[in-house]
């Protein structure tokens, strides 16, 4: 996640199972977790850590897909692009 935000990414989404319906167990609830700490680390380093999200669904809900991909865009939108771009820019 956070090479994407060093690469320039404006946000980072990520889905994962429903919590206590991972086939991967646990996997969902690890994965809450770094992006929890890379949020912090964002607001550490001056970005906004709500360029960070994650969000749980069923395979099966598309609707909640298209909802949460809503928001998050919605959410970037207001936040602006990723600082980080135009401080790479000026340096090269």
């Amino acid at each position: 996640m956070l090479r994407a935000f060093e690469k320039g990414a404006d946000g980072v989404s990520i889905i994962g199972c429903m919590e206590g319906d991972c086939h991967y167990k646990t996997g969902n609830l690890r994965a809450r977790k770094r992006v929890e700490q890379v949020q912090k680390i964002l607001n550490t380093i001056g970005l906004e850590g709500e360029r960070a999200q994650m969000y749980n669904l069923s395979s099966s809900d598309g609707p909640l897909f298209v909802k949460y991909a809503q928001e998050m865009d919605e959410r970037i939108r207001n936040l602006g692009p990723n600082p980080m771009k135009k401080k790479k820019k000026n340096a090269a």
